[in-house]
């Protein structure tokens, strides 16, 4: 069970939340805010992974709530479902290409839709709302998701799945956008071409026309065995690559004509060569139902400094540079910008902090006591030093960064136990082989 806040004074677009959160079953629980402070109290102690804001009933509460994002994005990233009053802003939100904006739909549309907005979120819970888990782990994260052929889920899922490896520090605005550019043109030709069956003939005697795609779509989509047919989208993201697969229920098609064509402006047909001018290692199945890509990460990346620490001392460490020793007495909390830091206990290297783990010394710094562990700088790095009064004074000013970094203990403490289990489950593995390998020797 969610709460999903929604920023909004329009009735019938607050009343059309509420009755899809009842058909939810219980997933999701509507909060509705309207009052400025209300709304910026709730964002700030609540955290919401998910958040619906109006731009378009008239207030300016949306407005204010995403200047408040955007002046803290290390707190308050997230997903936003914008809700606008018509097509030209729209247009002009789209525009923005803002990271947190997962979906912009107009009113109608927003209200004719929220049932199916809410069934994408239930559907994909795990990944909206336990983020950033695995990448602490230093393991691959994958997954997949099944869309219908609706250019609204498709756009979704095309955003959701961008926008969360750009807030996770993967990609910078340039590889955003080239992701953002190739899926979206690998999905829509999956759904256009693949599922429901549209050629390319059909498709310029319809565009020729000055008709809209989507018309197109719909009709085809009234179709009983087009409507069972899905989009698969499976992702792979690793330390040094993030790879997109893209899946149709069509016949498939000759892709390597498509690749050895020219490129050529003109109505469409351009989609292939597109993708390919994004992104690196677009790659087919031999039937063409199936299309990937690549892109890397980007390495040695900078974690955006928290608002209430960016008046705190930057120290500079080079290669092999001691950070803190085991046993000394500073309690100082170290906010990780930048670099990757060799932990040592009694002179054995037991991990490898990066700026996925966010802070060095949280646990002298809580419990007032000495150092557990040398820190030692692996290359050039930067870390925010927070004495711990200043600290203190610090949540005194903003407690709602009390209740995130309890979060984010409580995350550490949570990784710790499953690395603890997966220790035990593999010295368990090891000592029954072992006592197979003697029962079978005697």
């Amino acid at each position: 069970m969610k709460n999903i806040p929604i920023v909004s004074k329009n009735t019938s677009t607050v009343a059309a939340f509420k009755t899809a959160c009842e058909k939810s079953g219980g997933d999701f629980i509507p909060i509705i805010l309207k009052d400025h402070g209300e709304i910026i109290s709730y964002f700030n102690y609540e955290l919401p992974e998910i958040k619906i804001l109006d731009f378009g009933d008239g207030d300016t509460a949306a407005e204010k709530v995403m200047q408040v994002i955007h002046a803290d994005p290390w707190l308050l990233f997230g997903g936003i479902i914008a809700i606008v009053q018509d097509h030209k802003q729209k247009v002009t939100m789209e525009k923005q290409r803002d990271p947190n904006i997962l979906l912009v739909l107009r009113r109608p549309d927003f209200e004719a839709n929220t049932d199916r907005i809410l069934r994408i979120l239930t559907q994909n819970k795990q990944f909206l709302f336990n983020r950033g888990m695995q990448q602490q782990m230093n393991t691959n994260e994958t997954g997949s998701f099944v869309s219908d052929n609706d250019p609204m889920d498709i756009l979704f899922y095309c955003n959701l799945i961008t926008s969360y490896i750009y807030n996770t520090n993967r990609i910078n605005d340039e590889g955003r956008s080239a992701i953002q550019g190739a899926l979206m043109e690998l999905l829509l030709n999956a759904v256009e071409h693949g599922n429901c069956k549209i050629s390319y003939e059909e498709k310029t005697e319809w565009l020729s026309a000055g008709k809209n795609m989507l018309d197109l779509i719909s009709q085809k989509c009234s179709d009983p065995e087009a409507q069972k047919k899905k989009v698969y989208i499976s992702y792979d993201i690793s330390n040094i690559r993030t790879r997109i697969s893209v899946r149709d229920d069509g016949d498939g098609f000759d892709w390597r004509k498509r690749l050895e064509g020219e490129f050529q402006a003109g109505l469409h047909g351009m989609g292939i060569k597109l993708a390919e001018s994004f992104v690196t290692s677009v790659t087919y199945n031999e039937k063409g139902t199936e299309v990937s890509f690549e892109i890397p990460n980007q390495q040695n990346s900078t974690n955006t400094v928290p608002v209430i620490m960016q008046e705190q001392e930057i120290l500079s460490f080079k290669h092999k540079q001691i950070v803190c020793r085991e046993n000394e007495t500073s309690n100082d909390l170290y906010y990780i910008r930048s670099g990757k830091y060799a932990v040592y206990v009694q002179r054995k290297l037991v991990s490898v902090l990066t700026t996925n783990d966010i802070f060095i010394g949280e646990m002298s710094f809580l419990l007032n006591d000495r150092r557990a562990a040398t820190i030692m700088a692996i290359g050039a790095g930067t870390l925010v030093k927070i004495p711990k009064i200043e600290f203190i004074g610090l949540i005194r000013q903003h407690p709602h960064y009390g209740i995130f970094l309890s979060r984010l203990l409580a995350q550490r403490l949570a990784l710790q136990s499953y690395k603890t289990v997966h220790i035990q489950d593999e010295l368990n593995s090891i000592k029954q082989t072992l006592e197979t390998m003697q029962s079978q020797g005697s």
